[in-house]
């Protein structure tokens, strides 16, 4: 994990944004910023002072759910607050008096869509005009923007819509209620006889209307409503459509704000230099040639390595080359990737801790007429998110601020917290903007954010700290989608029919020691599982067994966490077992699901009329089908593959159906399932972080570690299914199908059946 660094354009690039993106005077804390000055990085001295002064009177409403109330949603736990010059944003909705509408988001937002996906749950039912929405991204406050589905602030698992279309509905739906009896008060007429339509509240008797903002400060001396009633899914005229991305404006025209671009007054920026191997730790530092580089102010040891503090970029990025370090590895994970995947796969020889069992796989395996057996090879992987981990923290005067792109926001104040030696309460957390995640920033222990506290601390300063990692900080920091090894042997009787299923799956777990321990259920850990013990197709004797290894790689969710290696495996598995039956993929997959799966079914059906209608497969490609439910997201992906003439497979066209509930925002959900395809098909093709034999990483950046370049991004084409069920996520489902599709294409063209990834090796 040694840090290097390129000393020409990188270096140059960041002393220039420095330069650059100059943000004067104190910082501004969630309650005093408006949505369009939260993006302004030229706001003075004066404005952050004067927080909110100018706004007058007006109307805030918002919903909460204590951890103890986690499986309600109702509106008798409404909270209204006014306060003149503005408002705290401890609820979800505030309307000013410039007619404005702000909903604040506790999901944070990196590109997946909560902050428009969560105002369109208020905009419908407030029957607000879209012009008049605004996101922001609420601070740190469990009691009030916890995640009603885990107990604390946080986002992930594909949770955010499934957890807030209710809440927010209601909240949108009270509002509505409230502002419409204030003009009733006003105009003394019934409630009865006013309507509401794009922002206007009007009585057509009497000829008079009013905005949101003419009436917010009447409406917030009323009660709120227990349960307010909701609209009926017929007369929605926001849900269902392609609203504009709030934030897609600011964010092209670089005015959206990222922990990157803040740089406030007396700014210090801190680096560090991680150990070489995971577990190591610093034993002696020779800093004199980094202290003697301009700029550098100081050099200290912290838990994480050495940290090196300038007044620039450029200067902390030098002073960190410039470091002798000698690490203590008493203590390092000194293994080979190799060496780990020969421990893993002993380990799937034997039978693990049983996670499904149906029947009896061994009696099913030995009366089967033909047997098939594969194991496979999962490598590390890194998330990589364009903006690299970054934090700002400011110690000052006993209490805490911080700016960073929290994922747990609830992990992060607690590891802050411990790291100063104050009350969670002393700690204020601004959520910001985060230029992507994949699961990255959702750290059960809040490490980085402990780190970044650890590295201001050490400074001893009330400076406010930017801890920046670089891309080799990230490439090589850990925290991966765990090594895996699976082994599966199928079954087959004389008819072609799968009877038998035996899967063996040995794997880290990254819960194990954390907060989340408590998910780890009689022995088995879901994360670890998850997409294989929940196989829907109908075999009558399946067992799935589960090891879990020690490592000393540190470890975490990513991007669709376990559904990653079960998904590929099983479904090129199952691809595979058909094919030697001589059956369809399509057809012998939904033989296999019959009736029970009706969601299942219809994505694959979906999918494959899409695929059909494009006609016949080219001469020199062929088709794979992928299909996998991963929170509670039903996805069937196809892929068109061809060799790119070097013996690699270049992906051509991917067809995607999705049945995700109720469908928002279409767009948005589109959206997601082409990134997804496009980050399941980079990994699967060509990623691999892999160790040496004394456990160092051999990855460092992009030239490595490469991310699918714009050329080799395949068509997509996505089809949302119509559905009345609850809405779920899609983030992180249409990751899992594209690579069993994509292999089982290889397969078909080529004859050869992918059981190690990459598809792509190194050399090529």
């Amino acid at each position: 994990m040694t840090d290097h660094y390129n000393d020409t354009r990188p270096l140059f690039a960041h002393a220039g944004r420095a330069a650059d993106q100059t943000v004067t005077g104190q910082f501004p804390t969630d309650d005093t910023l408006t949505g369009a000055e939260r993006t302004d990085p030229a706001l003075s001295r004066r404005r952050f002072l004067q927080g909110t002064a100018a706004m007058t009177m007006g109307l805030v409403i918002g919903m909460h759910l204590p951890s103890s109330a986690k499986a309600q949603s109702g509106a008798a736990v409404v909270m209204t607050d006014t306060v003149e010059g503005g408002f705290t944003p401890n609820a979800f909705i505030r309307i000013a008096p410039d007619n404005t509408v702000t909903v604040i988001v506790k999901h944070i937002e990196f590109g997946q869509g909560p902050a428009t996906g969560l105002s369109t749950l208020v905009a419908e039912e407030l029957d607000a005009d879209w012009g008049q929405m605004r996101a922001e991204m609420a601070p740190a406050n469990k009691k009030k923007y916890a995640n009603t589905l885990f107990g604390l602030q946080g986002t992930g698992g594909s949770t955010a819509m499934a957890n807030s279309y209710e809440q927010m509905r209601k909240a949108g739906a009270a509002a509505r209620v409230m502002l419409v009896q204030a003009a009733a008060d006003k105009w003394g007429v019934s409630a009865e006889d006013i309507s509401v339509a794009k922002g206007v509240i009007s009585h057509g008797a009497s000829n008079r209307s009013a905005s949101f903002g003419d009436l917010a400060a009447d409406a917030a001396a009323l009660e709120v409503p227990a349960e307010p009633t909701l609209k009926n899914p017929d007369q929605f005229t926001l849900i269902g459509t392609d609203v504009p991305k709030l934030d897609s404006r600011d964010k092209t025209t670089g005015k959206q704000l990222f922990t990157l671009d803040l740089y406030p007054d007396n700014l210090v920026t801190a680096t560090t230099l991680h150990p070489p191997q995971f577990g190591a730790t610093v034993k002696a530092v020779d800093s004199k040639k980094a202290r003697a580089i301009k700029g550098v102010i100081d050099v200290k040891a912290v838990p994480s390595g050495v940290a090196v503090y300038a007044e620039n970029t450029f200067a902390a990025l030098k002073g960190r080359q410039a470091l002798s370090v000698t690490w203590d590895d008493r203590n390092a994970e000194t293994r080979s990737s190799a060496q780990m995947q020969a421990d893993y796969s002993k380990a799937v020889q034997g039978e693990g801790a049983v996670a499904r069992s149906e029947g009896d796989a061994k009696k099913g395996l030995g009366d089967a007429d033909t047997v098939l057996e594969a194991e496979y090879f999962f490598p590390y992987l890194a998330h990589a998110p364009m903006e690299t981990l970054d934090a700002v923290v400011q110690h000052k005067e006993g209490k805490v601020t911080v700016w960073m792109g929290s994922q747990i926001q609830t992990m992060d104040v607690g590891a802050l917290a411990g790291v100063f030696g104050v009350e969670p309460g002393a700690i204020t957390l601004n959520t910001l903007y985060a230029g992507g995640s994949f699961g990255r920033r959702a750290q059960p222990g809040g490490e980085f954010a402990a780190e970044a506290g650890e590295v201001a601390k050490a400074l001893g300063s009330d400076r406010p700290v930017k801890l920046m990692w670089t891309r080799e900080n990230d490439i090589q920091g850990g925290r991966y989608r765990p090594l895996a090894v699976h082994r599966i042997r199928g079954g087959l009787d004389k008819n072609g029919d799968i009877v038998a299923w035996d899967q063996q799956i040995a794997v880290q777990s990254f819960l194990k020691g954390t907060a989340f321990e408590g998910m780890i259920q009689e022995g088995i850990d879901g994360t670890a599982v998850e997409g294989s013990r929940d196989l829907p197709y109908a075999i009558p004797n399946l067992r799935v067994g589960q090891h879990l290894m020690d490592n000393g790689v540190t470890t975490l969710w990513w991007r669709s966490v376990g559904h990653t290696h079960n998904g590929y495996a099983t479904e090129t598995f199952l691809d595979e077992l058909l094919e030697k039956a001589g059956k369809d993929p399509v057809e012998g997959r939904l033989a296999l699901l019959g009736d029970k799966h009706p969601r299942y079914r219809g994505v694959l059906e979906k999918v494959a009329a899409m695929a059909a209608a494009a006609g016949k497969v080219p001469a020199g490609r062929q088709r794979g089908v992928g299909l996998h439910k991963s929170f509670n997201t039903y996805v069937a992906e196809i892929a068109e593959v061809s060799d790119a003439g070097d013996g690699t497979p270049r992906v051509h066209k991917v067809w995607c159906a999705v049945d995700c509930g109720v469908a928002v925002n279409p767009n948005v959900i589109r959206a997601q399932m082409e990134g997804g395809i496009g980050y399941g098909a980079g990994a699967v093709l060509f990623d691999a972080i892999t160790l040496t034999d004394n456990g160092h990483v051999t990855e460092s950046n992009f030239d490595r570690y490469r991310s699918l370049r714009i050329n080799e991004m395949p068509s997509v084409e996505v089809e949302v299914i119509a559905s009345a069920e609850a809405p779920t996520g899609v983030g992180e489902p249409g990751v899992p199908p594209v690579g069993p599709a994509i292999a089982n294409a290889w397969r078909r063209l080529t004859g050869n059946s992918v059981y190690r990834l990459p598809l792509v090796p190194p050399s090529a």
